[in-house]
């Protein structure tokens, strides 16, 4: 009779089917930073009897009505498995061993496997698989290597099936790379060979399920109390906004603090490529863009959802991100009476900002001159927001600009807030001062026809340096 390791060694590293993961800690080995979770620790022999067990359940189970089960049903129904084929093998498991057997079985059935726990690791933003023995996390705003481990090469392509399958896509060589999302909203991105040369990637951005609001970004350091009162009255004032950062520099985190502000008697209408706002508004529609299928078709595009949203009746529309030639349309919805839109753009500052712009409306093939450009642009957005991921790891807002229309052709813009460098701190920490440079900015006239006059001067006042 085969014996898998000793009864009074149980296997307790793995977590409990009815506990929740705890989060992971991070610790230093051979001068690197390795981040590092409860995970199972199994004997080669044990491993073996786990995907012996694992091919005999696929092979004689129905695995979408498995997926329908709850938590505890199929847990019950993998463990009953298991005795019987330890039975049938006779097989010898402890209750340890059979519990780090049933959980690594149950996450790979209708889980993504190894991956659970960083999914439900609330300190984990960002988790990046680079090969099946090689997770990364973003911890704290910077990337640590994990203790993770996939089984083989064949184990991450088939986590990478299951979440395409999850949104109906698939992922093969014919179609090599997929946007998709989880049920808990993170999004997901999945590139695989022949494209992928070292093999399959997956990149998953988790969102946080509390809703962060300026005033919990103000006690976190990521702005200043004056960047906060004036980012609420842009926003009770029905300016058009423009958030402006790299990636994971915390811009959709902002746009969802901003759009908090928005009275709840608007209609709102969000579009993205892939659903990552959280609006806490009664009236919102949410739409989402779709790629094309197997076949070439079925495609709507980011532009293609703006055009449709301007016959919803909107009273704002968020676009999670202008990547192109929707931009062209975005500012058009602005400059035709739906004050107070929102949407993000990738750029390194405000005044890039301006430029990329410019550039996505070129790329809608309207032959404009570059002063008309300019001109739609100055009278479409009123403000620009620039959010920053610094190298301490944490996000802050580094500009706020304001546009003040045209001249000689150029679109003339000022800064009403800045971050301004300091020296970096022993711990790594960077220092710095949030400053106001404008005590009299052009919107001010707006904050007028809404009764904000003063609310706006106040935010300005507070840190003029």
């Amino acid at each position: 009779m085969a014996r898998f390791g000793n009864i009074d060694d149980p296997i307790t590293d793995a977590p409990s089917f009815s506990k929740a993961p705890s989060s992971g800690k991070l610790t230093e080995e051979n001068g690197l930073s390795l981040y590092q979770v409860k995970v199972s620790h199994m004997s080669p022999a044990l491993a073996a009897f786990r995907d012996r067990l694992f091919e005999r359940m696929v092979s004689q189970i129905d695995l979408a009505t498995a997926s329908r089960l709850s938590s505890q049903e199929l847990r019950t129904q993998v463990e009953r498995f298991t005795l019987d084929y330890a039975q049938e093998t006779q097989t010898r498991l402890s209750h340890p061993e059979q519990q780090s057997v049933c959980e690594d079985i149950v996450n790979d059935m209708v889980g993504l496997g190894p991956l659970e726990v960083l999914i439900h690791d609330p300190n984990v933003t960002d988790i990046l698989i680079n090969a099946y023995d090689q997770v990364y996390v973003e911890h704290k705003g910077k990337l640590n290597l994990t203790n993770v481990r996939f089984r083989s090469d064949r184990h991450v392509l088939q986590v990478a099936q299951r979440i395409a399958n999850f949104i109906g896509r698939r992922v093969d060589e014919t179609s090599p790379m997929v946007d998709a999302r989880l049920k808990d909203g993170s999004r997901v991105n999945v590139i695989i060979p022949p494209i992928a040369l070292n093999g399959v990637s997956i990149s998953i951005r988790k969102f946080s399920k509390t809703l962060i609001d300026l005033d919990k970004m103000c006690a976190q350091g990521n702005l200043s109390s004056g960047m906060r009162d004036f980012l609420k009255v842009v926003a009770k004032c029905r300016l058009n906004v423009i958030i402006s950062g790299g990636t994971g520099s915390g811009k959709t985190t902002l746009l969802n603090a901003m759009s908090q502000l928005i009275d709840p008697r608007e209609r709102i209408v969000t579009i993205e490529d892939s659903a990552e706002l959280k609006l806490a508004q009664p009236h919102v529609v949410r739409l989402e863009s779709r790629t094309a299928n197997i076949e070439g078709i079925g495609e709507i595009t980011i532009r293609d959802l703006v055009r449709n949203a301007l016959r919803m009746r909107p009273d704002r529309i968020v676009v999670g991100e202008c990547r192109g030639s929707e931009a062209f349309d975005m500012l058009q919805a602005m400059n035709t009476g739906h004050d107070g839109s929102m949407s993000t753009i990738h750029a390194n500052n405000t005044a890039e900002a301006l430029h990329r712009m410019e550039n996505m409306i070129l790329m809608t093939g309207h032959a404009l001159p570059t002063s008309v450009i300019r001109s739609y642009i100055a009278d479409a957005v009123n403000v620009i927001v620039h959010t920053s991921r610094m190298r301490d790891g944490k996000r802050r807002v580094t500009q706020i600009t304001e546009l003040c229309g045209l001249e000689n052709d150029a679109i003339r813009h000022q800064d009403i807030f800045s971050f301004e460098y300091g020296d970096e701190e022993d711990h790594g920490q960077i220092s710095g001062t949030f400053t106001c440079h404008c005590l009299t900015p052009h919107l001010l006239q707006r904050a007028k026809e809404f009764n904000l006059e003063q609310e706006l001067l106040n935010s300005l006042r507070s840190e003029k340096g």
